[in-house]
């Protein structure tokens, strides 16, 4: 059966280092689509974030390209497989230099925090009980 996939496209001021940022939360790069100014970060089988840098994102886009250190313009949630893969992701993100943003949320049957990369784009990493999604 075919699975629809996600290719999240980030512009990035420095593709070298968003490499290194992103392989330190534990992703693997897939250097068949990558150059040197376009890193292919592997999340999941069916997740795939473009870090592109600004001349290339350029290629892609008319409009003028978001300063995402001043600007939100996108939320990114990952799911994670428990409240400890929460917090492990998120500190793994803070360790490589990123940020952390906002207080936790914790809703009992939800649990979340987030980060926001080397760019400013802001990463959310949610668990859900399995029990409370099921309903």
């Amino acid at each position: 059966m075919y699975q629809q996939m996600i290719f999240v496209n980030l512009a990035t001021a420095d593709v070298d280092a968003s490499k290194k940022f992103f392989t330190e939360l534990g992703y693997t790069i897939n250097p068949q689509f990558s150059t040197d100014d376009c890193a292919c970060v592997v999340i999941s089988d069916t997740i795939v974030a473009m870090l592109l840098g600004k001349e290339r994102y350029a290629d892609f886009t008319e409009k003028e390209i978001a300063d995402s250190t001043k600007t939100s313009e996108v939320l990114i949630c990952l799911s994670a497989e428990s409240r400890e893969k929460v917090d492990e992701l998120v500190d793994r993100a803070v360790a490589a230099g990123g940020t952390a943003n906002a207080d936790v949320q914790d809703h009992g049957h939800m649990y979340g925090r987030s980060f926001d990369d080397l760019d400013g784009h802001s990463w959310e990493v949610v668990w859900m009980d399995p029990a409370a999604v099921q309903g």
